[in-house]
């Protein structure tokens, strides 16, 4: 990865427009298809496989009067008047008529109606007209919302001086989330700290620049997506967060990286490659990181949120794409205005120890000098955060979360006020009835046995469809939607399922649109156990690939767990318990949004993981290299000196890059939607104290009670787990052997020590030296059949030696495996069952290396096939120079057959070698 991204960051750096241009078409491109395709956001929620979705979907085919959207209004008469009185009654008779010549309007409920109890208020002072509609609130025509607008205006304005009209309900019920001047503080905030770090206007917006093209084209990505999937409207606000923040990041990375390098010197280009391949190594993990907890959410098993989820997770890999390309392409711009203002440099006369040391250096060797103390008083200190969690509640976003001039929230407000909070979210029971010879008497015995039961206010209508097969019962809770008290009804009302059939013989679910909020709710809560063991054990397993260490991975797990806690807690704190609501223009103190919890588990994990990489990678980077100084001795002290020497290194870029976060998520708080403020108050919380408490307090002082077990890990696992290069080592280490290159242009393999061993450690050959020229054929031969395999697959960029160095084609493996297997062909002879049709394909493409495995499979094939074979490498060794390195499995007149055949196609002959005994000279033979 780190070398593949070391020469995307040299071509990007060489040809800036091409890379620059390249994206701002694509920009293009996308946003062309958003203006031609987008057909809008989708603010409705469905949960398959629940009762309350079952219910509704039953009817929508039988009762469709009942199944879709609604609406209503609510009549407030002027005080010491009646809403019965002539002047009201009647004015509501005609606006009635009026809706119901609406297209799309399926009933309209009369509120002094005989069938329908609950709609005039006890003392006569408020009514309330409900409406349902075809289909979901998007699917009501625009033409009929404003239509319906203007109907109650009109309405409003006949009625005494004094009264209310406010129009409400579900179709109201949801705002459509937006941007505002608000959100540019975050990126004023961000831009001010870029310019702290760089000392450089120009170098500053840099990230900006491609966080700004990322997010754009994400956008316009998940606007063309509407035209094909269903998507709510924070989703495209939260991949613009996302999108942001992670942008501006992973680019400030790569960025700070090749600054620190040119300022010591490294030439722009070089460093501008190195910065790409080693820091770019780090953001592409970091990213993958988010990308894996993001598509995660999909284990709720909600449609929106897993479409949230991947739309996010779309932003977020755009933004590590556009980091990896056109950083360094607008660092090839820039050039050398890169490095900034100079800082002040301390006098050469002045004495090191009098020297003022950074904060960076004070903080850690304070942490690390007390750790125990250090690492009780910030996890009692998160614990005593998290508190408030406990009374967390969950909920859709209804009208009551709007503000409170919101004319939806008027509504709500007043509904509340003389109907009951539960008006504002009632319950319906249904059920088939087909069998029923009474109908009518069969509801009405059951709406009244579901009166009594404890949390129903009223039962406002029991009634059968115009067929009478499907019967429903309109339950008014005593409490409001998102109060925990209505889920518990919700709850009873099922449980009473079997009594009620078995005494009135109809199978009755609960539904309407309360009970699939309350069901999403319930779902997403279901889902958080099994995600966050599912963020964990992640994070355990990629912390080990990447650490190489057992305590490491665990440590930051536990960290991340304790700014989860802490995050839900301040959450809680502010939106159930009211601390600074208003100072936040929280419309409402209550339940938060459902998928708040899931949502911000996701994404903390990623930007969590972000710091722990770049943190204890350096603080490992330190201990190793202090490791290998002494010998391969370690002590405490060693240990505990890389941990300050990697925190001093990193913490600069760490703490902008918290900073920078934080800004872009809190500037969505004050003025942010109802449903997204709690969403981005739970991230700048969590970045604040992940960043600040947990790894860059909590952290450092863990690693020094660890010592040098932090990196202990047992060796069966360390060759079980994949290798990642995180830092960009194979970087390090082919710029380290850049000048070893054999016989210079002419080498086409050339190896020193190449050794491989097996899980157990065994060794399987080795050491290896080779000198392989063009032209020449190598044969090698081996007592263990095996040995001559893995020799061959090494040699063709199959398998990763363990010791030794090896160079193929001009190309480092293991570092260049993917150029490797480009450029060199691998026949498995020895295993097929054609070895000619395998030969054949091994020659096609003028590989300029074919490794043959198994060669002396061709000796026992008959007199033409072999040939044919021969012929062959004849025509593929004509005109050029092919090199083959071809093993043996054999006796002595075995390898001499051998190489007698590859002589005989025309090839140069070498002294060949048996595995594991090294040669260091080779002989060309015509």
């Amino acid at each position: 990865m780190s070398t593949l991204l070391y020469s995307l960051g040299r071509w990007s750096y060489r040809h800036p427009w091409r890379v620059l241009l390249g994206w701002v078409l694509l920009l293009a491109l996308a946003g062309g298809g958003a203006g031609l395709f987008m057909k809008g956001t989708d603010n409705s929620f469905t949960i398959p496989g629940t009762e309350s979705q079952a219910g509704l979907e039953q009817l929508n085919r039988t009762f469709p009067q009942v199944s879709g959207t609604n609406a209503q209004f609510i009549v407030v008469a002027e005080d010491g008047q009646s809403v019965t009185d002539p002047p009201y009654r009647d004015a509501i008779g005609a606006a009635i008529a009026d809706i119901e010549d609406l297209d799309g309007v399926l009933a309209v409920t009369d509120p002094f109606d005989d069938m329908i109890s609950g709609s005039v208020s006890d003392d006569e002072g408020a009514a309330m007209v409900r409406m349902q509609f075809a289909g979901q609130s998007t699917e009501v025509p625009e033409e009929t919302v404003t239509a319906l607008e203007d109907i109650v205006d009109d309405f409003a304005a006949q009625l005494p001086d004094g009264s209310q009209v406010q129009l409400g309900g579900d179709l109201f019920a949801l705002s459509v989330p937006g941007v505002t001047v608000t959100e540019l503080l975050g990126l004023a905030i961000a831009l001010i700290v870029l310019i702290v770090t760089f000392r450089s206007f120009v170098v500053a917006g840099l990230p900006l620049l491609t966080a700004v093209l990322g997010v754009g084209l994400s956008m316009a990505l998940i606007f063309v997506a509407t035209a094909f999937a269903s998507v709510s409207s924070t989703t495209p606000l939260l991949a613009l967060m996302l999108g942001l923040a992670v942008g501006i990041d992973y680019s400030l990375f790569i960025i700070s990286r090749h600054q620190d390098q040119t300022r010591d010197g490294t030439d722009p280009e070089e460093s501008a490659a190195r910065a790409t391949g080693t820091a770019g190594s780090a953001v592409v993990f970091a990213g993958i990181t988010v990308l894996i907890a993001l598509i995660g959410l999909g284990f709720a098993g909600i449609p929106f949120l897993t479409t949230m989820g991947v739309a996010a997770a779309v932003a977020v890999a755009i933004a590590v794409a556009v980091a990896v390309t056109l950083t360094p392409a607008l660092l090839g711009l820039v050039k050398g205005r890169v490095l900034g203002w100079r800082r002040r440099r301390p006098r050469k006369d002045a004495v090191p120890a009098a020297r003022p040391r950074g904060f960076a250096t004070r903080w850690v060797s304070l942490v690390t000098r007390h750790p125990v103390v250090t690492t009780i008083t910030v996890v009692v200190t998160l614990g005593v955060m998290a508190i408030p969690a406990l009374n967390l509640g969950l909920a859709l976003p209804n009208a009551g979360q709007l503000p409170k001039d919101d004319p939806a929230r008027i509504a709500y407000d007043l509904t509340s006020e003389h109907f009951g909070p539960g008006a504002n979210g009632p319950l319906i029971m249904t059920g088939t009835i087909v069998t029923s010879n009474d109908p009518l008497t069969l509801m009405t015995d059951l709406g009244e046995e579901i009166e009594r039961i404890p949390g129903v206010k009223e039962v406002a209508l029991a009634t059968p469809n115009e067929t009478a097969d499907t019967g429903i019962v309109q339950i008014v809770p005593e409490t409001a939607p998102d109060d925990p008290a209505t889920a518990d009804l919700v709850r009873e009302l099922r449980a009473q399922h079997d009594r009620l059939l078995d005494e009135y013989g109809v199978d009755l679910q609960v539904t309407g649109f309360t009970a699939v909020a309350i069901d999403i709710s319930d779902r997403l809560g279901g889902a958080l156990l099994p995600f966050g063991l599912f963020v964990v054990g992640l994070s355990l397993i990629l912390l080990m690939v990447v650490f190489r260490s057992v305590w490491v991975p665990i440590k930051a797990a536990l960290g991340y767990l304790l700014s989860v806690a802490a995050a839900f807690g301040v959450v809680a704190a502010v939106f159930e318990w009211g601390w600074f609501a208003d100072a936040l223009h929280v419309a409402r103190t209550g339940p938060i949004i459902s998928f708040m919890p899931i949502v911000l588990m996701g994404v903390l994990f990623g930007l969590a993981m972000d710091y722990e990489v770049f943190l204890v990678s350096r603080m490992r980077e330190d201990y190793v290299h202090a490791r290998r100084a002494a010998g391969g001795r370690a002590g405490r002290r060693m240990a505990i000196e890389a941990v300050r020497s990697g925190f001093t290194a990193s913490a600069r870029v760490v703490t902008a890059a918290a900073v920078i976060m934080f800004a872009v998520f809190a500037a969505f708080i004050p003025e942010g939607d109802s449903s997204l403020k709690p969403i981005a108050l739970g991230l700048a919380a969590g970045i604040a104290i992940d960043a600040f408490l947990v790894r860059m307090t909590l952290v450092p002082a863990v690693m020094a009670l660890l010592g040098t077990r932090a990196w202990w890990m047992p060796r069966w696992l360390d060759r079980l787990l994949p290798h990642f290069d995180i830092e960009g080592e194979a970087v390090e280490r082919e710029l380290a052997l850049a000048d070893w290159e054999g016989d210079g242009s002419t080498v086409v393999v050339v190896s020193e020590g190449l050794a491989l061993r097996d899980a157990a450690d065994a060794p399987v050959y080795g050491p290896v030296d080779l000198r392989v020229r063009p032209g020449d054929a190598l044969v090698v031969t081996a007592d263990d059949p095996h040995a001559a395999r893995a020799l061959a697959l090494t040699i063709s960029g199959r398998l990763s030696p363990s010791d030794g160095r090896l160079r193929v084609a001009g190309h480092l493996l293991p570092e260049r495996a993917a150029w490797v297997r480009a450029r060199v062909s691998l026949a498995l002879l020895g295993s097929t069952e054609d070895p000619v049709a395998e030969l054949r394909r091994a020659l096609a493409g003028s590989p300029v290396l074919v490794v043959l495995e198994g060669f002396d499979t061709l000796e026992r094939l008959p007199r033409a096939a072999r040939d044919h074979a021969l012929g062959m490498l004849r025509d593929a060794a004509s005109g050029r120079s092919l090199t083959v390195v071809a093993t043996v499995a054999g006796t002595p007149a075995d390898v001499a057959a051998a190489r007698t055949l590859l002589i005989d196609a025309g090839l140069r002959g070498i002294e060949p070698i048996s595995l594991p005994t090294a040669i260091t000279d080779t002989e060309v033979l015509a």
